[in-house]
């Protein structure tokens, strides 16, 4: 998939993002970081690319979009959904 969120199953942050992207009916994909042996090392790489380790980490088309702060502002100023279109998140 084009959108990707590395979340953890316990974080209320991560529910409200995946919420978010449920809403606006995208295909993403989830990597629950805290059901995998190598949910750290992931987080210690996620830091690297991104310069975040938090969760959730999101990626639209392989570009770090942030936070669910991050992607909360896109769904207050109206553009999260031609976002996720660039991305090819409905195809």
């Amino acid at each position: 998939n084009t959108i990707v969120v590395f979340s953890k199953t316990w974080c209320p942050y991560c529910k409200a993002a995946k919420a978010a992207l449920n809403e606006s009916k995208a295909n993403y994909e989830v990597v629950e970081l805290d059901n995998r042996n190598d949910g750290d090392d992931l987080q210690d790489a996620l830091l690297e690319i991104s310069g975040q380790r938090s969760v959730p980490n999101i990626f639209f088309a392989k570009q770090h979009v942030g936070g669910n702060s991050d992607l909360q502002e896109l769904v207050k100023n109206g553009t999260l959904k031609s976002r996720l279109e660039e991305a090819g998140a409905f195809a």
